[in-house]
């Protein structure tokens, strides 16, 4: 037997039409079904069945669940200071994995954690799991696990709306990037682009407030999240050049605990229909076609 997952945000519709997504570590509630037409996408599973799995005893143990999320990403994982609303695409996806494993809204808690600080709060057991532009890596992968990808996007740049200097990768010798501490775009510009000055934030939202007070050239991060960004300043900021990397996003979880990675990728696997209405409910509202990435279960 399954009810019905009711998991309502005035906030979605405005940002997902803004196209938009780590600030500081307040933990808050609330997430959005998504549906502009007032229907639940997914629904809350009941007698769940999920064996040998630590992190998934541990949350029916607290009777809640810790999500570890971005909420500076419009469209992706945006947190509303006004209302307290969240809302995005990763929002969603946290909250319909949640839902699977049988958790309704108000046992969510979700803690809003810095790119740098991911690993650690995972490792440590501060969070259950972590959904947030978070780019698959082995490196990562030597800490941590990963369900999925669910998602996949690559490095762009994000510049002053009247700056014909940068119109792609090749033109950033000797200009100021900005990314977000220890993520993957920054590390790419250190080991690829030797001539390229770097300044990091722990939020990009930090990057792209440098960049529109004239202190950076440029914002290097995934370019979903920076059409947000541009969406946002549509007079002061826009993307430029092709993608320049491939990143596949993850949901990171504890190391070594397979029963929950399983379970996580085949929800994925069977819920296309799922993952398509999300999408269109949140990014997909840019106009913007992409595909579900097939899980690597591995």
């Amino acid at each position: 037997m399954r009810k019905r997952l009711m998991f309502i945000t005035a906030g979605v519709a405005a940002a997902a039409l803004a196209l938009s997504g780590c600030s500081g570590g307040d933990a808050g509630t609330g997430s959005t079904d998504g549906a502009s037409d007032g229907g639940a996408l997914f629904e809350v599973a009941s007698d769940v069945q999920l064996e040998g799995s630590p992190t998934y005893d541990a949350m029916v143990k607290a009777d809640k669940v810790r999500i570890g999320v971005k909420e500076d990403q419009p469209g992706l994982g945006y947190l509303d200071a006004a209302t307290g609303e969240r809302s995005g695409f990763d929002v969603e996806m946290a909250t319909w994995i949640a839902a699977s494993l049988g958790f309704e809204a108000d046992k969510i808690e979700f803690k809003a954690i810095p790119s740098a600080n991911r690993e650690s709060a995972i490792v440590n057991g501060d969070i259950d799991y972590y959904v947030g532009t978070y780019s698959i890596t082995d490196k990562r992968k030597e800490q941590i696990d990963f369900a999925g990808p669910y998602f996949e996007t690559g490095q762009g740049l994000l510049v002053a709306a009247d700056n014909d200097d940068i119109k792609g990768e090749d033109d950033l010798a000797g200009k100021t990037v900005c990314s977000a501490t220890g993520s993957t775009p920054i590390q790419n510009i250190k080991d690829n682009f030797p001539d390229t000055k770097t300044e990091e934030f722990d939020t990009y939202s930090q990057c792209v407030e440098a960049l529109n007070d004239g202190k950076v050239d440029a914002v290097t991060t995934d370019q979903a999240i920076l059409i947000g960004y541009a969406a946002q300043f549509p007079d002061d900021l826009k993307v430029v050049g092709e993608p320049f990397s491939t990143e596949l996003y993850g949901i990171g979880l504890p190391k070594g605990d397979d029963a929950l990675r399983h379970f996580i990728n085949t929800m994925f696997t069977d819920g296309g229909d799922t993952w398509t209405k999300i999408y269109d409910a949140t990014l997909g509202a840019s106009g913007t076609k992409v595909t579900q990435p097939a899980v690597d279960d591995y």
